[in-house]
């Protein structure tokens, strides 16, 4: 390992916001808390009392979201053992570095996993200036593969204690750049079994972790808080118009849609596939598959995380057959992505009694064999998100969805 860490010099809004939303969570060893948990999990191991904790996330976020120099954390360190009397193991210069390293590098691939979802293609970078490279890292050097590609599940830095390797995004136009006419093979994932935990209070326990990867570091920081940023689908269906409320600033409009536009028979689904082809259909045009959630920035540059959990209950089962009009989805997923107009609005809950910002998307398309044009409206609040195509009085009734103030209307060709 280099002497000074290589992340945290430069802290950014994705890694700052990564490591503030996580909770404080008291922990025996190491791993009472594997993978992909520490994505909304603070724990330094061993440090089983509330108020070591506290103190150890106020000391790490000085250094991520501050600067804070390796020998400055020390300081913080040496003071929290002494203030706590905290019995912890290993030397103190060995003990203070993991922790410091560790929460800098995973906070800051976090965020760049968050920044990295407008990217086609990811290139691995492994750093030359680490002190003892390890082989495995130092041939994946410049590998090029898609962004969706699942390898990067296992693999996306940092790989180990100390691992100081990161990721690049590229467009086609890099991969010309680079001599190539396309994506890297993905290499083989061969998983190993490691015991871990044999000082644990939970005892050992075996894991499988793909080589050349440290257990413990087999999965990419951030990517389940993305997962977990998808809203899940509104039981109750979306209405025209707003429930209103005193003094909320919900306009109407006072100039019409554009046209609809034409759609081609080929975008449209037929009935009777599975549910995943059907996910598939709205996920591709968003920049998403099945296995990759993508952020989505909208109209008026507003960010949207789409994955397939917008299908699918708290369980895993596919709820997209419930619709009714499953086969229009991908019309769904073109308002988002080019909307005749987009909105927000301020809703009240009379339950709560409190209002809800609202976002809502609506265009109109002209559907080959439909009298009337379908409208589709994408609606997005901070309790989820509904849905609709409709047909029947479309044309009439668009007018009623247009409330609130409009952010954005596309202009007319």
């Amino acid at each position: 390992m280099a002497d000074t860490a290589a992340y945290g010099a430069l802290p950014f809004a994705e890694q700052n916001a990564f490591f503030r939303r996580k909770l404080n969570l008291p922990t025996d060893g190491w791993t009472d808390i594997y993978t992909q948990e520490h994505d909304w999990a603070f724990v330094v191991a061993g440090a089983n009392r509330d108020a070591i904790v506290a103190d150890f996330r106020a000391a790490v976020e000085r250094a991520i979201v501050g600067g804070a120099s390796l020998e400055s954390f020390r300081k913080d360190f040496d003071n929290i053992v002494a203030k706590h009397g905290w019995d912890y193991n290993g030397g103190r210069n060995w003990r203070s570095k993991v922790i410091y390293d560790t929460n800098l590098a995973t906070s800051y691939a976090a965020g760049r996993w968050e920044q990295l979802q407008e990217a086609p293609y990811w290139q691995y970078e492994h750093s030359d200036w680490v002190r003892h490279p390890r082989e495995q890292h130092v041939a994946l050097d410049g590998l090029v593969l898609e962004r969706g590609n699942p390898w990067w599940k296992w693999y996306f830095p940092p790989n180990g204690w100390g691992c100081q390797c990161k990721v690049k995004g590229l467009w086609p136009r890099d991969l010309q750049r680079l001599g190539k006419t396309g994506p890297d093979e993905a290499p083989e994932v061969n998983l190993i079994a490691h015991t871990i935990g044999q000082r644990s209070a939970l005892g050992p326990r075996q894991v499988m972790v793909p080589e050349g990867i440290d257990p413990g570091f087999e999965y990419a920081p951030g990517a389940a808080r993305l997962r977990g940023a998808i809203p899940p689908e509104k039981p109750s269906p979306t209405v025209p118009g707003s429930a209103g409320g005193n003094g909320l600033p919900n306009l109407r409009p006072q100039d019409p849609l554009p046209p609809p536009r034409p759609v081609a028979p080929e975008m449209l689904l037929p009935s009777g596939l599975e549910p995943e082809a059907y996910v598939r259909a709205f996920l591709e045009p968003l920049g998403a598959t099945l296995e990759q959630p993508a952020i989505v920035r909208d109209a008026v540059g507003e960010r949207l995380v789409v994955g397939k959990e917008l299908f699918q209950t708290a369980q895993g089962e596919w709820k997209v057959l419930k619709r009714d009009r499953e086969q229009f989805l991908p019309l769904l997923a073109q308002a988002l992505l080019d909307p005749d107009e987009v909105w927000v609005r301020l809703e009240w809950m009379y339950a709560q009694q409190k209002a809800v910002v609202r976002r809502r998307y609506i265009a109109r398309f002209a559907v080959e064999g439909q009298e009337v044009p379908a409208l589709v409206v994408f609606e997005r609040g901070e309790d989820g998100w509904v849905g609709i195509t409709a047909f029947q009085g479309a044309a009439q009734s668009a007018d009623d969805w247009r409330v609130g103030a409009r952010l954005y209307a596309r202009e007319q060709q």
